[in-house]
């Protein structure tokens, strides 16, 4: 598992849709959620989850896309094996783990000090557990 500190930075909701936006350093990210502890408000700090599996890699990446966060990090190590490989990205203080196909990441060329863009959708982001201040 991989895991941010944040800090809430807004919440809009329609009927029981939430969209939970969070800074963490420079970045925003968002989250989608149907179900929001009530504690959660602006300037709570939480710390995120994100299942590694759950995020995509980009390398030379041009135009839009749907990904509501994209993550500008830099590898750090890469672990191949049979079928998977796992991608540690460093994200600031932080380090993310990527779990991707060996074939992607073959085809990708992914080397260690690359940069790339980690992807993760709003609705593969959720709140772990609530920071005391």
């Amino acid at each position: 598992m991989s895991f941010l500190n944040a800090t809430v930075v807004d919440i809009k909701t329609s009927a029981s849709l939430h969209i939970v936006e969070f800074s963490h350093n420079e970045d925003i990210l968002s989250m989608m959620s149907l179900d929001l502890n009530e504690m959660i408000q602006k300037g709570t700090k939480v710390r995120l989850l994100i299942k590694p599996m759950h995020i995509a890699l980009g390398k030379s990446v041009m135009g839009t896309l749907s990904y509501s966060n994209q993550l500008k990090s830099t590898i750090t190590s890469i672990e191949t094996g049979e079928l998977l490989s796992s991608i540690n990205l460093q994200l600031g203080e932080t380090t993310l783990e990527s779990v991707i196909t060996k074939k992607s990441a073959q085809s990708m060329n992914l080397q260690v000090a690359d940069e790339v863009m980690a992807f993760i959708k709003a609705s593969d982001l959720s709140i772990y557990e609530i920071l005391d201040d």
